[in-house]
């Protein structure tokens, strides 16, 4: 038996196969040892490299301890309305949207989000439509949604109105039929060198962000709606998924076109808020909250989700909340109606920047995420005659967070109350006024005690009564 047998003599079948291989090669006798040297010191190189945690290769960036990026009042004061352009009205299109502005105004929101206004890819394409997020060419505009023209009034009369209007941007993936498939180098590839998808999106491709002419081309082409058509910033698609540097070097071009702008990651990515963005999706904590109201976990998760996000992001993170949007079921169809109210109740009272999705304030329940995405079916306004309640609700809850400094901008204080699996309580504060708020996110009603030690507190605290799915907000200036 040849000596170098020995060292393969106690592995399992797997080895047994390599030392018949080693000796198939290694069969003329004077190149045995050199392919032994060979064979061990690549052996030795792929434990070096198996034995590096990937995490040491690619080391997460901790910006716990660095400021975020300072964010302007009309921001921070903010409430985000998203809007479905195919699906805000039977039309389908920006003068039926310019046409309800007065509308959205009265609601109480200031700025308004169109989903994206990019013609749609056909090729490999979903549903009867397409997704608007297989974008075909980032210049031009969806025809459905109507001219130039027409975009330029309706961000014109946004403003007239004090309304800010903001696009959503693809930057991540194009479509398959995308005008830059004229770049082939401007996209990413498999093992086999062919043109690939992220996930299972297979009606996209990505794009290879170590392109530098691609980031040219992209950043030029957010320079070009903030020039051409006086846009107020950006939703960002799947911003984690570009280089955080991208962003930082498109950020700092766009302000010396629009100074005064706002970039929504739709991300939870703590580096991205240093520099880049003024705020992100709050994921986690939308997810805790379906749990929660679900019933599948504790409402004292909520205040966990809260803290572990406050630990590791940068000082000052601002952050979207929300209880529903395109990408999921809707909220009335997760939660149920009042429960629906329950969790808006929490996204407005909360710091951060509330959103509602195009047909939340009338109690809506036509689906649009997958695969209603890729359909054309529009919102059922006169529902609201069967849902009073809602546009009532969120009249009055924009309002009281447009009246309250410390419902925009105080600092937040959990409170401990006597039913934490199923109650949040918890005070928005200034120094000129205190807002303590009480949300039952069950369906069992609440009679029990809030700790509560500010002796201004007066009426029915310490001991508080909440409906199912009930809420309070108490004001104390």
């Amino acid at each position: 038996m040849p000596k170098y047998t020995s060292q393969f003599s106690r592995k399992g079948a797997k080895e047994q196969r390599e030392r018949r291989l080693l000796e198939t090669l290694c069969s003329f006798a004077p190149l045995r040892e050199n392919c032994l040297k060979k064979l061990q010191t690549c052996c030795l190189l792929l434990a070096l490299v198996l034995s590096i945690p990937v995490s040491a290769q690619q080391p997460a960036r901790d910006v716990s301890k660095e400021s975020a990026r300072p964010v302007r009042d009309w921001v921070r004061d903010g409430v985000i309305y998203e809007i479905y352009p195919r699906a805000f009205s039977q039309p389908g299109n920006f003068n039926a949207i310019t046409a309800r502005l007065d509308d959205l105004k009265d609601l109480g929101v200031t700025i308004l989000w169109l989903m994206p206004i990019h013609p749609i890819g056909q090729e490999k394409k979903k549903g009867t439509i397409g997704s608007p997020y297989a974008v075909r060419d980032y210049y031009a505009i969806n025809p459905d949604y109507g001219a130039a023209a027409d975009l330029k009034r309706l961000v014109r009369e946004a403003h007239a109105r004090g309304l800010k209007v903001i696009i959503d941007i693809v930057a991540n993936h194009t479509s398959w039929d995308s005008v830059l498939m004229k770049h082939p180098e401007f996209y990413k590839r498999d093992a086999k060198g062919n043109i690939t998808y992220p996930y299972d999106w297979y009606d996209i491709a990505a794009l290879n962000y170590e392109n530098q002419q691609l980031r040219r081309y992209m950043t030029d082409m957010l320079k070009h709606w903030i020039r051409e058509f006086d846009l107020d910033g950006f939703r960002c698609d799947v911003a984690a998924e570009l280089p955080t540097d991208f962003w930082e070097n498109a950020r700092r071009e766009l302000e010396q076109v629009k100074p005064d702008i706002v970039m929504l990651a739709e991300a939870h990515k703590a580096e991205l808020l240093v520099n880049a963005f003024d705020l992100d999706y709050s994921w986690p904590l939308h997810s805790a909250l379906t749990e929660v109201l679900q019933g599948r976990r504790r409402a004292s998760e909520l205040r966990d989700e809260w803290e572990k996000e406050v630990r590791t992001w940068p000082r000052g993170a601002l952050h979207m909340r929300f209880s529903d949007n395109h990408d999921e079921r809707r909220a009335i169809a997760r939660f149920g109606e009042r429960a629906a109210l329950a969790a808006s109740a929490f996204v407005f009272t909360l710091d951060g920047v509330p959103m509602i999705y195009n047909g939340m304030e009338v109690g809506d329940t036509t689906e649009s995420g997958a695969p209603a995405l890729f359909e054309k079916l529009p919102i059922f306004w006169s529902i609201a005659e069967r849902r009073p309640e809602f546009p009532k609700f969120y009249k009055e809850i924009m309002a009281l967070r447009r009246a309250s400094p410390a419902l925009r901008r105080g600092s937040l204080e959990w409170l401990k109350n006597s039913d934490e699996s199923r109650v949040v309580t918890f005070i928005r504060r200034t120094a000129d006024e205190q807002v303590l708020v009480a949300i039952n996110l069950s369906n069992q009603p609440f009679f029990g005690s809030v700790e509560v030690s500010n002796k201004n507190w007066t009426g029915a605290l310490p001991v508080l009564s909440l409906a199912a799915w009930g809420y309070r907000v108490f004001n104390h200036r």
